[in-house]
């Protein structure tokens, strides 16, 4: 391979390691193993996958050459393989490789099965698409690997983002039991609802610090690419059904929260079922929409969503003409909850967790009246900063990661 060929690769990298922050650290950074061989680390497009790689490599590798970061949408796997940049790597003294953007390179489960094979003591961390599905892909990776998720920061996240705040991530267990203390160590040290407020219009995704003024702009180009690029490189769709899962998109941004008339939904894509359903799980998967369902979900087996939200609060207020208060609250709960627990549609109540707490989310005059009698059940009020029995601060729900 030619020298000057690969240090285009070197020299990018060590340009994107020394613009690299440290100051602040995701809290997957801690949870991961990185003394495992292979490791995969999924997540939304814009949620920090690039950022939690390479400061990994800053701390522990610092400018030395046996860790290499590359893109694998870079335009120099156009005319050069993969498999030689592996191979110089390794016999230049590489023990660490970063491959990021995984998705874009063709057959790469393959390729990193293989990489995995050829070089038995080189250890090889990716990321890849939220959309992605390892276990069901080729390669046999799933027996190999350790693979983690990676979600937009979490309210306590946000804060310690934005304020330099360090506050400890809660269980929801101790959160419902001792909501109350937590509640009035942290509104001690800050004035929280305008905090939560600023959070929900633009604290998801860590780019807001870069984009503040433009940010509504840079999230819709966001959603653009994980649609155009993100969900061919994953799925073979072709160009006619990336318009339809845009204009699915936008449909259910004014309608949500949603409770879907599914055949109606069909006839205004010009679709069937089958696709219909597809292009939702898709637009899931990509950390686009939430499906809310009164049965676990079945991947394998699609079944119409009971309920359909947008992901976050920050993607209303990019996509939706007017974005409902009341369903932001309970876009919020949902999002903060799903990264760690089970939430389905009860009959009564807005959520189910676990299958044993029951929650209803409101604003500050919200009642009991819809679950009264329920054992497990609990409100989840904003504009509150400190609740009382089974009365819960609602921005209290984002200090679980």
């Amino acid at each position: 391979m030619e020298e000057i060929g690969v240090e285009k690769i070197y020299r990018s990298y060590r340009r994107k390691l020394q613009e690299t922050p440290m100051s602040f650290t995701r809290f997957l950074y801690e949870k991961i193993n990185w003394n495992d061989k292979l490791i995969g680390i999924k997540g939304a497009r814009g949620v920090g996958k690039t950022t939690l790689l390479l400061q990994h490599i800053k701390r522990n590798f610092g400018q030395t050459d046996r860790a290499l970061y590359v893109s694998l949408d870079n335009l120099w796997f156009s005319t050069h393989s993969l498999d030689d940049l592996v191979e110089y790597h390794y016999t230049h003294g590489g023990t660490h490789l970063f491959l990021d953007e995984v998705h874009k390179y063709p057959r790469w489960q393959t390729m990193l099965k293989n990489v995995n094979d050829d070089y038995p003591d080189l250890h090889v961390a990716y990321t890849g698409s939220s959309m992605l599905e390892i276990d069901v892909q080729q390669g046999d990776l799933s027996r190999r690997q350790m693979v983690y998720r990676l979600a937009g920061l979490s309210f306590r996240e946000f804060l310690e983002f934005e304020c330099e705040i360090n506050i400890p991530a809660y269980s929801l267990e101790e959160l419902l039991h001792n909501h109350v203390s937590v509640a009035s160590t942290v509104t001690e040290q800050v004035k929280i609802l305008p905090l939560f407020e600023k959070y929900l219009r633009t604290g998801y995704y860590p780019f807001y610090k870069d984009t503040f003024e433009g940010y509504d702009f840079r999230l819709q180009e966001v959603v653009r690419q994980v649609i155009e690029s993100d969900l061919p490189a994953v799925e073979d769709v072709q160009y006619i059904t990336t318009q339809k899962v845009k204009k699915l998109l936008m449909i259910l941004a004014e309608r949500v929260p949603h409770t879907p008339k599914m055949n109606e939904l069909y006839k205004e894509l010009e679709t069937n079922r089958e696709q219909g359903l597809k292009m939702l799980y898709a637009l899931e998967r990509g950390g686009l929409l939430s499906l809310l369902t009164t049965q676990a979900k079945n991947y394998k087996s699609l079944s119409r969503p009971d309920k359909i939200y947008l992901d976050n609060p920050n993607l209303m207020y990019a996509l939706s003409s007017n974005a409902d208060i009341g369903t932001l609250r309970e876009t919020f709960f949902f999002n903060q909850l799903s990264l760690g627990h089970e939430v389905l549609l009860p009959l009564q109540g807005d959520f189910y967790v676990d299958r044993h707490y029951l929650f209803e989310v409101g604003g500050r005059t919200k009642t009991f009246d819809q679950i009264k009698d329920v054992p497990d059940s609990f409100l989840a009020v904003d504009n509150t900063e400190i609740g009382h029995h089974n009365r819960i601060p609602l921005w209290m729900f984002g200090l679980l990661y």
